[in-house]
């Protein structure tokens, strides 16, 4: 080819833009911060609606970015490429009425699909993933560069107006992830966030129909996809949901015992968290509980008061027991989620005084604020999902709760998790590179490998009372067992220490196998 035929190519117009010209700026601004906008949405609250049934690991929180993500490239992919075959005035307002309908439709799917799929494998995790972003983000995610194409009038412009598109919509998904997870979490149910940006998306995307319509016999919107929209938000109303309570963290609810009538139960999405008798608070249900009970009046001063930090409250069994037993005893909670706290307080009964006090925060945190050398003993029951926060489990942690303790002080720390136990064992060789004396109560089965579950961790700086814990644990009718020493050498087998840079606490767990 002559050169001076390449320089008249490189100099042609591009294809012209569709019939009708280029949106106004303001509308084309407006249908991409929305749609990047609805996107993000969608992925923060999918995130909060499937973990009721699977639980928040960061498996789960994986699943539904990469899908997010996914989607997003599948539908910039091939929303270019329809707009390069078809005048996008014509897709524009279908994609949106349809994005904007599977959004709402999205609630009754996951929780029609989750009530199948609860405690399932990962296989689950990925489908109910799946199903909350997939479709609706895909759809959304093609409304973007059919709006590029209709903006480009010629060559000198691309740029501007490819650049310009892109950085709103990169400022819708920014707006809409700050405002989503700051905000609308803390004040709205998942259910009417998603319900309302479904519906915002329906009405712009009828709004835009009624600007590009041609005729007055153009329906540039198909009925089908109207009736999608209603019955959506129809299966929205009624669909199933496990949660009483939506709170910052968690779904939770408060069921009663119907073998015990003063019996109360909290579940945090996918477990039951703690039990709490309203009459009775020396009723201690859960197997975990009667063994840290059981530490504490083998490892300190029968009867006498003391001073605990508890990092993780759920029900406050354990503060309102000590309180009762041990009066005068003094014990500051740490709890994440203000929702929990308020339905201790409503439901469970929860009556806080200077000697029982709560603050809303989180463990670490709290940590780093408590004074040295003041607590008998620190008790650890956080878990963030199915495994206690990573934060809390390494080296760096550890230290600050040594820190916090007396001389004498006992550490001891609810855990669970799977055969081969890969997080217990990190976990304790984490805690004895940080403490000098260190016991694991568990069943045989679990100290075998065999099975796993809940445990217990203790330690201290000075020696602890094996033996005592043991006998214990029979008085409170536990099929325990204490590992110690040479026993609890085998068990760690040369376990990594997690420190702040590196904890990989879910992977540890593989809840799934």
């Amino acid at each position: 080819m002559a050169a001076d035929e390449v320089a008249a190519g490189a100099a042609a117009p591009p294809t012209a833009p569709p019939p009708g010209g280029a949106l106004p700026p303001w509308i084309a601004a407006g249908l991409t911060f929305l749609s990047s906008g609805a996107v993000l949405v969608l992925e923060i609250v999918g995130l909060r609606l499937i973990a009721p049934y699977v639980g928040v690991t960061v498996q789960t929180s994986t699943a539904v970015i990469g899908f997010a993500l996914a989607a997003i490239a599948a539908g910039a992919w091939f929303g270019g490429a329809a707009a390069d075959r078809t005048d996008p005035r014509r897709l524009l307002a279908p994609l949106l009425v349809a994005g904007g309908a599977l959004i709402v439709a999205v609630l009754p799917l996951v929780r029609f699909t989750g009530d199948l799929l609860t405690g399932a494998d990962a296989g689950g995790v990925l489908l109910l993933a799946a199903v909350a972003v997939v479709v609706p983000a895909a759809l959304l995610s093609a409304v973007p560069p059919m709006v590029v194409k209709l903006q480009l009038a010629s060559l000198d412009e691309t740029g501007a107006v490819v650049g310009r598109l892109s950085g709103i919509g990169t400022i819708g998904g920014i707006a809409a992830t700050f405002a989503t997870g700051f905000v609308l979490v803390a004040v709205l149910p998942s259910s009417v966030i998603l319900v309302a940006t479904g519906a915002v998306t329906v009405l712009t995307g009828l709004a835009v129909a009624l600007l590009l319509r041609r005729g007055p016999g153009d329906r540039p919107v198909p009925t089908g996809l109207l009736v999608l929209a209603v019955v959506g938000g129809g299966l929205a109303a009624v669909a199933p949901t496990p949660c009483e309570e939506e709170t910052a963290y968690h779904c939770a609810r408060v069921v009663a015992d119907p073998e015990r009538s003063s019996g109360r139960v909290l579940l945090l999405d996918t477990l039951r968290h703690s039990y709490v008798d309203l009459e009775d608070p020396t009723h201690l249900e859960f197997e975990y509980v009667r063994a840290i009970a059981a530490v504490t009046d083998a490892a300190l001063p029968a009867g006498e008061p003391i001073s605990a930090l508890h990092l993780g409250g759920g029900g406050l069994t354990l503060p309102r027991y000590l309180a009762e037993v041990r009066p005068g005893t003094e014990s500051l909670v740490v709890e994440v989620d203000p929702g929990v706290v308020a339905m201790d307080r409503e439901q469970l009964g929860l009556e806080t005084s200077a000697d029982l006090r709560v603050r809303v925060a989180d463990g670490r945190v709290g940590l780093t604020e408590e004074p040295a050398g003041q607590r008998d003993l620190v008790v650890g029951d956080a878990f963030g999902g199915l495994s206690v926060p990573w934060q809390l489990t390494t080296r760096e942690a550890l230290e600050l709760i040594d820190r916090a303790l007396a001389d004498d002080g006992v550490y001891a720390v609810n855990l669970i998790d799977h055969p081969p136990l890969s997080f217990v064992r990190a976990e304790l060789a984490t805690m004895r590179s940080v403490f000098a004396h260190v016991l694991l109560l568990a069943r045989a089965p679990v100290l075998s490998g065999e099975d796993g579950g809940n445990v217990i961790a203790v330690a201290s700086q000075q020696p602890l009372p094996a033996g005592a814990i043991a006998a214990a644990l029979t008085d409170r009718d536990l099929a325990w067992q204490v590992a110690e020493g040479a026993e609890l050498d085998r068990f760690v087998d040369g376990a990594e220490v997690l420190t702040d840079d590196f904890a990989p606490v879910d992977q540890l767990l593989n809840p799934y196998g």
